[in-house]
């Protein structure tokens, strides 16, 4: 007889999974999704996830995400499907070398957050800016032309 080795984190991801699958039956608009993506572009170990709000404009889907510390240059953000990833890392100033903390709170870990985004986007327009360590991301929504009519011939002699 083999046992296998439980894995508690992995039995509540596939109950969240079942929540929102049910959610999504329940309440099926684009109005509801979980913000969160683990299926791709896990983040890395150990890095911190940034606390953001998304708000849902007429035209554009706008992400703001906190992320002190880090600046512009070491910011990446990418799109892959309908997911936005957003990786930022903090470069920890050099201090004089006799300097140690006694007591430290601050976060010194790179950032690292997926965010499933609640509608189609045009990620070629996609814009960004920082400002007080609050990286605001302006994503507009893709143009949807709406269903495509298709007319139908008739030929002419053709059988059923």
């Amino acid at each position: 007889m083999t046992f296998e080795r439980w894995h508690p984190l992995t039995e509540l991801e596939g109950m969240r999974k079942e929540m929102d699958r049910i959610w999504q039956e329940l309440i099926p608009s684009s109005r509801i999704f979980t913000p969160v993506s683990t299926d791709v572009a896990r983040p890395e170990r150990g890095a911190a996830r940034p606390i953001v709000d998304i708000i849902d404009r007429n035209e554009e889907v706008v992400i703001k995400a906190d992320m002190p510390g880090v600046n512009r240059e070491d910011i990446d953000i990418s799109v892959q499907e309908d997911t936005l990833i957003l990786k930022g890392e903090v470069k920890n100033g050099e201090g004089p070398p006799d300097e140690s903390f006694v007591y430290s709170e601050r976060n010194r870990r790179p950032y690292a957050r997926a965010i499933e985004l609640p509608v189609k986007i045009d990620a070629g327009n996609i814009m960004a800016t920082l400002k007080d360590g609050v990286l605001t991301i302006h994503l507009p929504r893709a143009k949807d032309h709406g269903p495509k009519k298709i007319k139908v011939e008739v030929s002419e002699g053709a059988g059923h």
